[in-house]
């Protein structure tokens, strides 16, 4: 499943052409009025813009309960689109949303067993972000916002009882709810269409089923991705 997304990612990002140019009636926007404090947009395309992201996350979960709780981190895949828009003429502040898959969870030993935590979400973010223009082509892009998330997939692996279960599944009570969300804080960076993006996901969402002991999934991710 992972080897498949994979390449079909990297297939869309390769679909889109590294001096792809804005055209409204047919006509390119030079670099110079595209970004920044130096330009007016009167141009809807201007004001908007929409891309492919490709990222490797390393997650963890928090918890009060010595079974959940995971002390080291977990790789994962994400992959996903984001549209943005810009909220004001005055200044270039955007708002960007998007779907996510997203790979996150945990590892952890507990009394000399081993346990592992796959938690895959389709995530939702929400942010504000500001795109400042360092010089033409070059946009430095911090964000701050949130993310909603369902769980769609995953399993715990007990390696020392030699048993996999369901991360989200009814059949047990040490596992995790479905549903997710936070805050997201990072940085992003445009090379004319190419972006890397540095973020941290915090959960203030109790994924743990038990009411009594919090439980909290953390992620950071690195991002590379296109716009258009």
């Amino acid at each position: 499943m992972r080897q498949t997304i994979l390449i079909l990612s990297f297939l869309l990002l390769a679909m889109v052409p590294a001096t792809a140019q804005y055209y409204p009636d047919g006509r390119p926007i030079p670099p110079r009025h595209r970004y920044g404090n130096t330009y007016r947009q009167s141009s809807p395309c201007a004001s908007s813009y929409y891309g492919l992201r490709l990222g490797l996350g390393l997650a963890t979960v928090s918890s009060d309960s010595k079974y959940l709780d995971a002390n080291k981190v977990r790789t994962g895949l994400s992959v996903g689109a984001v549209a943005g828009w810009q909220l004001s003429y005055r200044a270039p502040v955007y708002f960007e949303t998007g779907l996510y898959y997203n790979e996150k969870g945990g590892k952890s030993t507990y009394d000399g067993d081993k346990f592992t935590y796959s938690l895959n979400y389709l995530e939702v973010p929400l942010v504000v972000k500001y795109r400042y223009a360092a010089s033409p082509g070059i946009t430095v892009e911090p964000f701050a916002g949130g993310f909603l998330s369902c769980g769609v997939g995953g399993k715990i692996k007990d390696f020392g009882q030699r048993e996999a279960y369901s991360s989200f599944g009814d059949d047990y009570t040490d596992n995790f709810r479905r549903f997710d969300g936070g805050l997201r804080l990072g940085c992003g960076l445009g090379l004319q269409n190419f972006y890397v993006e540095a973020a941290y996901d915090v959960g203030l969402a109790n994924v743990g089923k038990d009411d009594f002991d919090d439980t909290h999934t953390g992620n950071f991710n690195l991002t590379l991705g296109v716009n258009f």
